[in-house]
């Protein structure tokens, strides 16, 4: 397949509002609209020419000529004039499989993404960590871009990212911004994280905390006066907390839970589903402001469940929980009920195997 063919395709997928973009060898090109995995094309892709479009993707010489021996590979790819976007090269069924994350040129805007105007407080604070948690798709790089966005709009500070690849590019506007790659600017995250707290940040932005050195150098950096903002793959506001305190070593765990509790600011957790009119989609949100009552219950994992109650009566901080959240947007006709119940069901159900997983933890 020729490249100007293959670019005719992705600019096509992107007018329709695809988020992603799936190119196997095998099978047509597909993309995501709607939330819904389309063809776009008729003619299936032969490994040759998955091949060829991979080599074209990536932007190291290094990794192409290591092609062969690659297994996974994730990079990022502009298109003049369309978009930009983050790339997973994989192995499947010993030929190539492409997967293009599509990321807008234009930097999205808290209240753009509908998203609660309780962020916006939370990305002016001077201090704290906030993790933004969802699954896969949820747009979690699209929250934190907004929230930097208007730092970036709205401060003088300095803003360190460490991103896995860089997705959305920002200028410096009000606030100067360092952006770095994983693999093409630093080696890890763990030392670009290290790194970063020499740096004379005012704010650090990680793209993802799973493993036990993020999550200790997040919370050390917000513990030092930095407003950390990081996203979290956990689909709920419990099933974060539940993550984070798992990856705490066992015998430093009761202070680990004293040093969370005392760093975190807020957890906003949130899906996104498919408006009413079938016309994109909305985001549901769920989010924990930390207070003493929240921390209280941070202290004492027992007491975690206590949180959605906390949650629920919360809303003059502008906390709420994903039902309350799933009920406004029914009421608003943005969502349909049967869309909110399978949510809301799936919710019930992800929390239900945090709190499994936790008791067979205690029990160890």
């Amino acid at each position: 397949m020729a490249g100007a063919s293959m670019e005719k395709i992705i600019k096509t997928a992107v007018e329709r509002g695809a988020s992603d973009l799936h190119i196997k060898a095998g099978d047509v090109f597909r993309a995501r609209i709607n939330g819904q995995l389309v063809p776009l094309t008729k003619q299936r892709l032969t490994p040759d020419q998955t091949k060829a479009i991979a080599v074209r993707l990536m932007g190291s010489d290094d990794a192409r000529h290591r092609l062969d021996q690659l297994r996974d590979f994730d990079c990022s790819w502009g298109m003049p004039g369309v978009g930009r976007f983050r790339v997973n090269v994989l192995r499947q069924r010993s030929s190539f499989m492409i997967v293009m994350r599509v990321i807008p040129f234009s930097i999205p805007t808290i209240d753009g993404l509908g998203l609660p105007e309780v962020l916006i407080s939370l990305a002016d604070a001077e201090r704290g960590l906030v993790l933004v948690s969802g699954i896969s798709g949820s747009g979690k790089s699209s929250t934190i871009a907004a929230m930097v966005q208007h730092i970036n709009q709205h401060s003088q500070r300095h803003i360190v990212t460490i991103e896995n690849p860089i997705e959305f590019l920002h200028r410096d506007l009000r606030s100067s911004i360092t952006q770095r790659e994983v693999g093409v600017d630093t080696e890890s995250t763990g030392i670009a994280l290290r790194a970063a707290l020499r740096q004379d940040p005012d704010v650090v932005v990680i793209g993802d905390v799973r493993d036990p050195e993020t999550v200790d150098i997040a919370i050390k950096a917000a513990e030092t006066g930095h407003l950390v903002l990081a996203s979290i793959p956990t689909p709920d506001v419990l099933t974060s907390i539940g993550q984070i305190l798992a990856t705490l070593p066992h015998e430093e765990r009761e202070v680990g839970q004293v040093r969370f509790a005392e760093a975190l600011r807020a957890i906003v957790s949130q899906q996104l589903l498919p408006q009413v009119d079938g016309e994109g989609r909305v985001v549901a949100t769920e989010v924990l402001i930390t207070n003493p009552a929240v921390r209280r219950c941070l202290r004492d994992p027992s007491r975690i469940v206590d949180l959605t109650t906390v949650m629920e009566e919360g809303s003059e901080l502008g906390m709420h929980t994903f039902g309350q959240s799933l009920a406004e947007l029914v009421a608003q006709e943005m969502i349909a009920p049967e869309i909110a119940e399978v949510a809301l069901g799936y919710q019930e159900d992800s929390k239900q195997s945090a709190e499994t997983s936790r008791r067979k933890r205690r029990g160890r």
